[in-house]
């Protein structure tokens, strides 16, 4: 099995028929599709054994307790059955070609260690990309190193199982939420680059129910992964007009809960850069304001 496709899904069932169809529709089938539920309390688990009693594509499904989508992700790991870990969000799909152009670009670093995987863009459509991105067909970088290639926005990473395997998701007790960038970020330190693809293979759905949107609520439930996500954020070599965002958005979140020496304490900022960030933060909003 070349592909594992990883699906975590909490309380989805209602979705998954979407991206099941657009799985079955794959020019090449060489993957299993893994299902790890988080805990759902709605249908999921009858639906996705319709999924399987159909018999069209391999499909493994398993129950756990609820603990957020990073353990989710590394139960998944433990036992994927791929060469190549994909991740494929149950409020999105693939295009029919995805699972073929991963194998084939995928053959042009297989055999060179020093890649964690390949990775492409994600679109609202197969026209309109998430974010921004460079103007040539690759490029060869780690995750840390993106900002200056203009890799921006979410992106769909397709990484070696034994890497991510060998390094997981750290795990906090009481909290259920942990940004993938905190994984990425750390397989890039491990000396480990990806080659970027300059082409759509997965489109987004970001629905009202979703992290994406409801990332405020779930920052301030889960303040140590926020706190991690943020450090990581700004290791990214980003412009520093994108940094001076990041710290102005944990400020604001933040302000009514700690004070500036904690807040900064949390980033790894001097007191000033804070400041600093704060300043700039509250005129372009007043600015937008105008607008």
């Amino acid at each position: 099995m070349k592909i594992t496709v990883f699906t975590p899904t909490y309380n989805r069932g209602y979705l998954l028929d979407k991206l099941y169809r657009s799985l079955l529709k794959q020019t090449n089938t060489d993957f299993e599709w893994l299902i790890i539920d988080d805990g759902s309390t709605d249908d999921t688990k009858a639906i996705v054994q319709s999924f399987i009693r159909d018999d069209k594509i391999k499909i493994r499904y398993i129950f756990q307790e609820n603990g957020g989508k990073h353990r989710a992700i590394n139960k998944g790991l433990d036992i994927a059955e791929g060469e190549l870990f994909f991740i494929v969000d149950s409020d999105d799909t693939l295009i029919p070609t995805a699972i073929e152009l991963v194998l084939e670009k995928y053959k042009s670093v297989e055999n060179y260690p020093e890649f964690a995987g390949i990775s492409f863009n994600r679109g609202y459509s197969e026209k309109e990309i998430v974010g921004k991105t460079f103007s040539s067909e690759f490029m060869d970088c780690t995750n840390l190193e993106r900002g200056r290639n203009n890799i921006l926005g979410d992106k769909s990473e397709i990484y070696r199982t034994k890497i991510l395997r060998k390094i997981k998701f750290p795990e906090i007790e009481g909290e259920n939420f942990m940004s993938e960038i905190v994984l990425w970020n750390e397989v890039a330190r491990q000396g480990y680059k990806l080659r970027w693809f300059n082409e759509i293979i997965y489109i987004c759905d970001y629905l009202g129910d979703g992290l994406t949107v409801n990332r405020e609520s779930i920052y301030l439930n889960n303040p140590i992964a926020h706190k991690l996500m943020i450090n990581e954020l700004l290791q990214i070599d980003f412009p520093i007009k994108s940094k001076v965002n990041i710290i102005y958005n944990y400020y604001k979140l933040w302000k009514d809960k700690k004070s500036l020496i904690e807040i900064s304490e949390d980033i790894n900022i001097n007191k000033f850069s804070l400041v600093g960030s704060i300043v700039i933060g509250v005129v372009k909003s007043k600015i937008r304001r105008r607008k």
